[in-house]
């Protein structure tokens, strides 16, 4: 074998020692970096955590913050609303008086203005609520309970105001029952034949002007009743009145809504007393009477039909002269489409043409008016001489000499007349003054004539 030389071995111990220790101050190094990285990280996720929990904290106290903000709003709102609902039970048991009622909303209102202080005082010492989500959903709850509570009292109150409006149209109806009793038991006195007293034993030499207003009268007093009538069936079915008011006269601007009925009124007139300056009133058929025997005969005409009732009259003499000028003057007055609008038909109108008379109330308030413009027609002719008619035209300048104003309130000296109502008549010297309409300059009288003829 060989020998191995000393010299030879220890340089490569050497170089081995050398080498771990290498590997070991190595690994020395790897450890103590390890470790430093390992702290450093562990710094960084400490450092992470304590920002974290720092922001945290903030969110949470911004958070208790707002909710107790909202907290105390909520209350505010709610004492507010429980204010009001206690003051709108404080009004309602002051109507009727209620003094139980009124002591306990004003304990209830004064209370909840203490609350309110409160919650002052708490605000100014920034003394929070410890539970603001209960304290805000309390309020909340609150403040719809008195919401309601001020429904409900609102409601009771119309309800209240509803019942005595009920009693308030209840009393009006029973005194619009009583005056419309009453204004028909003075319309019957009026219309009544004892009416014409004054005319009893009259003689025709005994014939004045004071006769003849007293009857006209009376035939203004029935015109206007007929026209009341007419009105009343125009609005039971509708019918447009402003329309007709306008097709009788044009452009006329009226003072009140009531006034409008001035133009039916002079509508009933025209067509009344259309031809009232001939004998015979143009009736078709009907001739004249003889001048020798005229004012005899009117005046026979007069004391025959002036006790009677219209339909009496009619019932016992159907081809009279009379009878005859209902008819004509019904089929000129009433138009076919108002009586078919009144009353869904044309049976008047047609029994009319068979020689017969309605048996209507409507009928009945004609004819008495058609009675009352024929008297005065016979009376007109039963002076020497006769009775004349006449109108004025629109526009003509007010003259109290010939006319009367319908529309007093509304007289001043620049109006003007917008159409004659009722006319007007001449009995000798003596002017009975026409009713006009005024509106808003030379005055011109005419004859009576016809819409054709105007």
């Amino acid at each position: 074998m060989e020998s191995v030389e000393p010299s030879a071995v220890a340089p490569r111990k050497s170089k081995l020692a050398r080498t771990f220790a290498k590997v070991l101050h190595l690994r020395a190094l790897t450890g103590i970096a390890q470790a430093e990285e390992h702290k450093r990280v562990k710094g960084e996720a400490n450092l992470k955590d304590e920002s974290y929990s720092f922001c945290r904290n903030i969110e949470d106290e911004e958070l208790q913050e707002r909710l107790a903000a909202e907290a105390l709003l909520a209350k505010v709102f709610a004492s507010i609303s429980f204010v009001k609902a206690s003051y709108a039970q404080l009004q309602f048991a002051q109507s009727p008086y209620d003094p139980d009622g009124i002591e306990a909303a004003d304990k209830l209102v004064v209370s909840e203005l203490k609350k309110l202080s409160e919650l002052k005082q708490c605000y100014l010492k920034k003394q929070s609520d410890p539970t603001p989500e209960t304290a805000i959903l309390a309020a909340e709850l609150k403040e719809l309970q008195s919401v309601n509570k001020t429904f409900e009292i609102m409601g009771k109150k119309l309800e209240s105001q509803v019942r005595l409006k009920e009693s308030e149209i209840i009393f009006l109806r029973e005194k619009l029952e009583e005056a419309t009793k009453h204004n028909r038991m003075m319309e019957k006195r009026l219309n009544q034949s004892g009416s014409l007293s004054m005319l009893d034993n009259l003689h025709i030499s005994g014939l004045s002007s004071s006769h003849f207003i007293t009857v006209l009268r009376h035939t203004i007093r029935s015109i206007r009743s007929f026209v009341r009538l007419i009105v009343d069936e125009m609005r039971s079915v509708g019918w447009d009145i402003d329309g007709s008011v306008n097709a009788i006269h044009r452009n006329i601007v009226y003072w009140k809504e009531d006034h409008k009925c001035f133009a039916i009124e002079s509508f009933v007139c025209r067509e009344m007393f259309d031809s009232f300056h001939f004998p015979n009133f143009s009736i078709p058929g009907e001739n004249p009477p003889d001048r020798n025997n005229q004012q005899k005969l009117f005046f026979e005409r007069f004391n025959e039909l002036k006790y009677m009732k219209a339909k009496e009259f009619l019932s016992e003499k159907p081809r009279s002269s009379f009878a005859k000028f209902c008819r004509v003057k019904y089929t000129r007055l009433v138009h076919p489409k108002m009586e078919s609008s009144f009353f869904g038909n044309l049976r008047q109108r047609d029994l009319l043409n068979a020689g017969e008379f309605p048996d209507t109330s409507f009928f009945t308030s004609f004819a008495e008016m058609a009675k009352r413009v024929w008297l005065l027609h016979c009376l007109a002719f039963s002076f020497e001489p006769q009775a004349s008619i006449f109108q004025v035209k629109k526009g003509c300048r007010f003259s109290d000499v010939y006319m009367k104003c319908v529309n007093d309130d509304d007289f001043s000296d620049n109006t003007q007349v917008s159409f004659t109502v009722v006319p007007g008549f001449r009995i000798g010297k003596t002017i009975i003054q026409c009713q006009v309409y005024l509106s808003q300059s030379q005055i011109r009288v005419e004859k009576y004539a016809s819409p054709t003829q105007r």
